[in-house]
């Protein structure tokens, strides 16, 4: 019993007041301050709405299942909240993890079935961490900048905090007032306090750990009913909007909702950010955060889906190839997103994902799916612009064919913050399902412990981040910006212009500092042609430098080498490419000599053919390496690729394309169009133009004709084979 209550009632009893009145005010003020722990991020009435009405919709049912026999699973195991000694991986870092889990979901379902028991669990493992929690210092096992208290880094304190938050209001009335006072002040505020006050530098950074810590501490303040904490999370420490989550809103997404670390990160920073605008929106309608930017938070959902391929996110920057749209933070995300705008081709995404979350805006899902709502999901060509005004590149998508058709990808976007790697003017190609062309994203093995701790590894620096590790080009055996992510950031790619048409989609973007004294400028277009079964990819880099330099321009692809150029191959040894800047990890298995006549090479992948056919302006060697040399403790993939190479030259240009072409089919035994439709590629230059020919076996020509001056109005020339191409304007098409 609190002091004010007790003394309210001797107050009572010394006025004589009848003992049936005494109880009345008591019972009123128990009710009062049962009241006043009541859930806020999801009220009594929603939670009875999805105990009433979700068992009739089984995405939401089944859900509540997987949730019950996980914490049912916790619950036997019992109460376990460990001295903390691990990395990531670890078994007292997964149980920390399993245990906000745990009080997430024990919360929901004693809203969802009135079971006791769930609530119970619940506050016994919040009360254990009540006891642990302030006798920890900093984590022994924390190599990060900012280590944690339960974890080797503060991100995971906060993620624990976001989730353990949403478990405690929803049990938080079913306690007793020293059990509240326990809980909030040895767990909610010191957490608070720790991530916010005593790593205020942290906690004010742009950056998706602090959008984590915003969200945590946030949602600490409104069930603790602590305005105080709302207004940090949301303005900063200083509290003057100079940081906080309201700005990382407005610098970490652009116009468009493409997050500034690429879609990888955009994935895990996705849930913070959806989850406290939920619960913004819940408690504090008059923010309007949804509509904050013109909806930004719902664009960067629609962003992210857009930024994946047969339920694989685009590896682009720091990622990991197995994360897709089935996880965690964006069935969350697809969910709330959603709810705020019925768009039915979320439902079909949700349907994909095959699982929602038990809040309102699941039961909303599951609803919309359970009446066939879903509509298909459009996967389209587009351009996300990079940068809060949008002005810092852009990651253009080229899509033919529907969700598993053709899909190229142009990464033109800035750094990417420290998650960033050296590959502007980057491209990707997927296929049939199959990343074709693709990129090895981050030299890592997540929550792995016997990797590292299941951290970075050493090759992530000296290969995964390193240029010539991508599909762009490299200039003197070096990384782009000399290595530094910083430098990178102060210099951003410029997109020179974009456009989908029928039969031709097409983008061009410079980089001018990536390399001292190089301007790099790439164009890629998707084109289509009654002589070709499936679209073709036609690019045209361009390097104009002030000396004569080495230009390497890699191609990692995907597949058994069916049919490959004349080369002299390394048999009895292996060297190795380089000492430096990723090439001392590529093994080099053939080299052809310097020739300037054009070149190709034929791989089959999942049941196509793919033939690369390809040229320069000058000279070129071609090797074919593959990467894992220099890699004593096996960290490295085994991956194939291309490199052509043209030495002592101040201006080059590359120009290639890749043909889809023919079916193997394996059970069958049969086997069509293995042969490629193209003859031959060939280009001239003019002028301050190039254009870029290929000869078909019909017989028939295709050219694309190019222009370094991207004015609509510039008119243009260049002659080539005896035919002389004249357009206005950045580009033209021309078939003859």
């Amino acid at each position: 019993m609190n002091r004010p209550l007790l003394l309210a009632i001797l107050a009572t009893l010394s006025a004589g007041v009848p003992a049936s009145v005494m109880a009345q005010g008591v019972e009123r003020s128990a009710t009062a301050r049962a009241a006043d722990a009541a859930p806020v991020l999801v009220t009594v009435d929603q939670w009875r709405a999805m105990a009433e009405a979700g068992d009739r919709y089984p995405m939401f049912a089944q859900e509540q299942q997987r949730v019950e026999r996980e914490v049912r699973a916790a619950m036997a195991a019992g109460i376990n909240a460990p001295q903390p000694r691990d990395l990531g991986g670890g078994l007292t870092h997964e149980q920390h993890k399993a245990n906000y889990k745990a009080i997430a979901g024990a919360g929901a379902l004693y809203r969802l079935t009135g079971d006791h028991a769930y609530a119970d669990f619940a506050r016994d493992l919040l009360l254990e961490y009540a006891r642990l929690y302030p006798t920890l210092s900093n984590h022994p096992a924390g190599n990060s900048s900012v280590k944690g208290r339960l974890f080797w880094q503060a991100l995971n304190d906060s993620v624990w905090l976001v989730y353990s938050a949403q478990g405690y209001d929803a049990i938080r009335d079913t306690l007793t007032a020293e059990q509240r006072r326990r809980i909030d002040n040895d767990v909610f505020r010191r957490m608070a306090r720790f991530l916010s006050q005593e790593n205020a530098s942290y906690f004010d950074r742009i950056h998706n750990h602090a959008t984590w810590a915003t969200a945590g501490v946030g949602m600490t303040g409104y069930v603790l009913r602590d305005q105080d904490l709302v207004e940090r999370a949301l303005n900063g420490t200083t509290k003057d909007g100079r940081a906080g989550f309201l700005r990382q809103v407005d610098e970490l997404f652009s116009p468009d909702g493409y997050y500034a670390e690429g879609p990888y990160y955009q994935r895990y920073a996705l849930a913070p950010f959806i989850i406290f605008a939920r619960a913004i929106q819940q408690n504090e309608p008059q923010r309007d955060i949804f509509g904050r930017r013109d909806g930004v938070l719902l664009k960067a959902v629609d962003g992210v889906i857009q930024s994946s391929y047969a339920g694989y996110l685009f590896p682009i920057n720091d990622a990991m190839p197995d994360k897709g749209l089935d996880t965690e933070e964006i069935v969350t995300g697809v969910a709330i997103a959603y709810a705020q705008t019925r768009d039915p081709s979320l439902l079909s995404i949700a349907e994909g994902q095959g699982r929602t979350i038990l809040s309102p805006d699941g039961l909303a899902v599951a609803q919309g799916v359970a009446t066939a709502a879903a509509r298909p999901f459009d996967f389209r060509s587009m351009q996300l612009r990079d940068g809060p005004n949008g002005d810092l590149g852009n990651l253009v998508f080229l899509r033919h064919g529907g969700v598993n058709g053709q899909a190229l990808v142009m990464k033109n976007t800035q750094q990417g913050q420290g998650h960033g790697h050296f590959d502007r003017l980057n491209w990707l190609f997927y296929d049939n399902g199959q990343p074709v062309i693709r990129d090895y994203g981050a030299a890592r093995f997540l929550n792995i412990e016997a990797k590292n701790g299941g951290g970075y590894l050493d090759e992530n620096d000296s290969w995964a981040m390193q240029t010539v590790a991508h599909n762009t080009l490299v200039v003197g055996e070096k990384s782009q910006f000399g290595g530094d992510w910083h430098v990178g950031e102060e210099h951003p790619t410029t997109p020179l212009f974009f456009n989908v048409a029928d039969g031709l989609q097409i983008a061009s973007a410079r980089l001018d500092n990536g390399y001292a004294g190089v301007a790099l400028t790439r164009t890629m277009a998707m084109v289509e042609h009654p002589d070709l079964a499936l679209p073709v990819v036609i690019d045209l880099f361009r390097a104009k430098g002030e000396t004569p330099t080495d230009y390497d321009l890699p191609l990692h692809f995907n597949g058994h080498i069916i049919k490959a150029f004349a080369a002299e191959h390394s048999v009895r040894e292996r060297p190795v490419l380089g000492d430096a800047a990723g090439y001392e990890h590529l093994w080099v298995d053939a080299v052809a000599p310097a020739s300037s006549e054009a070149r190709s090479l034929t791989w089959l992948l999942g049941g196509r053919f793919y033939t690369y056919r390809f040229a320069a302006s000058a000279p070129i060697s071609a090797m074919l390496v593959e990467s894992g040399a220099n890699d004593p403790n096996f960290n490295l993939r085994r991956e194939p690729a291309l490199i052509q190479r043209m030495q002592g030259q101040a201006e080059a240009s590359f120009f290639s394309v890749l043909e889809p072409h023919g079916a193997y089919d394996g059970t069958a035994e049969t086997v069509s169009g293995a042969t490629s439709r193209i003859t031959d590629i060939a280009r001239a230059r003019s002028n301050g133009a190039e254009v870029i020919l290929l000869t078909l076996v019909s017989g028939k020509t295709l050219a694309l004709g190019v222009a370094d001056d991207v004015a609509e109005t510039a008119a243009h020339a260049v002659t080539i084979n005896g035919q002389t191409y004249e357009w206005t304007g950045p580009y033209a098409r021309f078939d003859r």
